[in-house]
Parts: structure tokens; C-alpha cells; sequence
């Protein structure tokens, strides 16, 4: 990846290929020790550290988490970005394993180090995550 790229660019081209489900983009937009924070109280509570654990892992745990076909589609909705640090908000909308909506709204703290994300924490709806993508919990 460029070192070109602003902080703010390198959020928006991983938040972009998320949505279009870019491996490659997403797996060069991590620097390789980063950390992702998960608030709350679910299974998916925790620091994720280091960029295999983020993406194999955490994010990879949509194809667990969701119907076929469901997995979520993903807006970016808002960028501001301050030196390093980027606020990204976005939508998540798709379909649980179990049948039920997930539709949640999400905001992540992203900083970038060297035009790579090194660490994120996050904050969503972790209530709606729990009703709808751990029923059984």
C-alpha cells in the first residue's frame, strides 16, 4: 500500500472493502501487530491483537454468525479524521444464522500508523448483537 494515502484514506479504502468483500484490501489495510477492541459483553467481547486474529477471527466470524447469503452489507455513513486518528461510522445490515435482522449502527476510533490501521476500538449496539446473532447465550 501506498504510505501516500492519508489516515483518513486508508480508513475509508478498508471500510469500502469490507463492503465489497476485498480480502486482499482488508488484509493490507491492517498492520500486522493492530488491535481491534469489541465492547460489551458477547462472545466477540475482547482485544483482538494482531491482524491474523482480527481478520480470521473476529471478522471472519460472520460466516459462523450469519444465514448463507445473509452476511452483513456494509455503508459507510461518516469519516472525520484528526492527524492519526479516524472516526468512522457505519451500517450493518444482514441476516442472523437464526433467521432475525441484524440492522446495527456502528462507530469505530481507528488509528494509523505508517498507512496502516494499528488499532481500532469499537462501538456499536452490543445489545442488538447479543439478541440477534447469540439468542442462545
Amino acid at each position: 500500500m501506498s504510505n501516500e494515502l492519508t489516515p483518513k484514506d486508508v480508513v475509508v479504502r478498508y471500510v469500502n472493502a469490507v463492503a465489497e468483500g476485498d480480502l486482499a484490501v482488508i488484509t493490507d489495510s491492517f498492520a500486522e501487530d493492530a488491535t481491534w477492541t469489541y465492547p460489551g459483553d458477547v462472545p466477540l467481547t475482547r482485544v483482538w491483537s494482531g491482524r491474523d486474529a482480527i481478520i480470521n477471527d473476529f471478522l471472519g466470524s460472520g460466516g459462523v454468525l450469519f444465514a448463507p447469503g445473509g452476511t452483513p452489507k456494509v455503508t459507510l455513513t461518516n469519516v472525520i479524521a484528526d492527524g492519526a486518528q479516524v472516526v468512522a461510522e457505519w451500517r450493518s445490515e444482514g441476516v442472523a444464522k437464526a433467521g432475525a435482522i441484524y440492522d446495527n449502527l456502528c462507530l469505530g476510533v481507528f488509528t494509523v500508523r505508517d498507512g496502516r490501521i494499528a488499532s481500532v476500538r469499537e462501538y456499536t449496539d452490543t445489545q442488538h448483537v447479543a439478541k440477534v446473532l447469540f439468542p442462545e447465550a
